[in-house]
């Protein structure tokens, strides 16, 4: 029998013939399942555009808030963000975010339909934060990139509205900074009276300092600044640079160096990953580390309060691996417990002192308290009866004792200016 003859008979066998023909729908049902499976990545790799936003990066709290703004109307599935908001009249107002849930959403931005996919790794912990993992991931038709560009800059510009004209203060969490506490509503520099010049000098050369970055580039200076305000407590110092900041519209980074935990490499790296336009705060600086000069026996006391050294926080601030385009305050109210080679000039470039209440800190204290016709004269008769008693007076004692008259008549506020002293100095 011919090969030929032989697949004719077993074509006629009906039990073959069934059997070719299930092998050939299942083959055919595989090759088209592979098929589509391969149309459709095809069709996602080119035809398709994936945003993953990770709850570490910086846009992550911006873009949840566009989402609340832009997508929240549009899904049935959400949770809430609880805040609390202080009005300007005082009160305080209870404030409800609903924002999409975990699972999957679908909105409408610009004509696109895109996909938004929250998702949490209950299994994953944001080691800085102690939180369960989050992502966000869009997903829309088309290959511009462009549309993620604009989402992403409009989720930055409601942000900022939502900040502006505040001073959002930051706190060092493990190896990030993370805003702390609600933004406040910026105080006005004048607002703190400083001695007459001091705060213009100060205001006048971080301006100068901010508006000329090719300045320090072309001559091969660090573009840093650092500043030290030294004096005693209750003077201002700190209520000083919480205005400077909202003056310059800059946010202030609070660093603790005494911070349980904190080593040279976290505190470096915290230098010098500080949010751009931040005033990086170092309060009472005398009380972390005592000058190499002092007794062995005044350096065993503070032993084991931290464990970041003297020579890593030199290296911080003046070393090859500092940061630039970076403004330092630091606080005291000891400079003499200073360690000379912590304010040589290139570390502290500037240095005020922030003391008690002159004549003219006095009679402008009284300005911004009182007014009335007789108010200039007044306000020159307490300061000269202020200076009588012959005792340094801070501004903390003096606007707690115009706190306590702020109703009274002017005339009494002066009569009663003995009571300044009554509770000693304010701390």
């Amino acid at each position: 029998m011919t090969i030929t003859e032989y697949i004719s008979a077993l074509s006629d066998n009906p039990y073959f013939g069934a059997g070719f023909g299930l092998f050939g729908l299942g083959a055919s049902a595989a090759i088209l399942r592979k098929g589509l499976q391969g149309a459709l990545i095809f069709f996602r790799r080119n035809y398709m555009i994936t945003l993953e936003v990770p709850c570490r990066d910086k846009s992550y709290q911006w873009l949840l808030q566009w989402i609340t703004q832009k997508g929240a109307r549009q899904t049935q599935h959400l949770s809430v963000e609880t805040s609390f908001i202080q009005k300007e009249t005082g009160h305080v107002k209870t404030r409800y975010d609903f924002i999409p849930s975990i699972g999957t959403h679908i909105m409408r931005y610009k004509g696109m339909w895109i996909k938004v996919e929250r998702t949490r790794e209950q299994q994953t912990l944001d080691l800085h934060m102690g939180v369960p993992w989050e992502s966000v991931t869009l997903t829309a038709f088309g290959r511009n990139k462009e549309m993620y560009f604009n989402i992403l800059e409009e989720a930055r510009q409601l942000a900022l509205k939502e900040t502006e004209g505040k001073t959002i203060m930051y706190t060092a969490m493990g190896a990030e900074w993370r805003p702390f506490g609600h933004p406040r509503k910026r105080r006005p520099i004048e607002s703190v009276v400083l001695d007459r010049g001091v705060s213009h000098r100060i205001l006048s050369d971080c301006r100068d300092f901010i508006d000329n970055p090719k300045w320090y580039a072309d001559r091969g200076i660090p573009y840093r600044r650092g500043y030290l305000l030294y004096g005693p407590p209750g003077c201002g110092k700190s209520s000083y640079i919480t205005a400077l900041a909202g003056e310059l519209e800059y946010g202030i980074c609070l660093l603790n160096l005494s911070e349980r935990g904190l080593t040279d490499d976290r505190l470096n790296h915290l230098m010098n990953v500080a949010p751009e336009q931040t005033i990086i705060l170092l309060e009472d600086i005398d009380a972390a580390f005592l000058s190499r000069e002092d007794t062995t026996q005044q350096k065993a006391a503070y032993e084991g309060l931290n464990r970041v050294t003297f020579s890593g926080l030199l290296n911080c601030l003046d070393g090859v691996a500092s940061t630039e385009a970076r403004i330092v305050f630091m606080t005291t109210n000891y400079l003499e417990r200073l360690d000379p080679a912590l304010i040589r000039p290139g570390r502290v470039d500037m240095k005020e002192y922030i003391g008690h209440c002159s004549k003219y800190q006095l009679e402008e204290m009284y300005k911004r308290f009182y007014n009335g016709p007789e108010c200039i004269q007044k306000a020159s008769i307490f300061a000269e009866k202020v200076a009588t008693y012959n005792k340094p007076v801070s501004p903390a004692q003096v606007q707690g004792y115009f706190m306590v008259h702020k109703m009274s008549d002017q005339q009494l506020v002066i009569d009663s200016i003995e009571d300044i002293w009554n509770d000693g100095p304010v701390r």
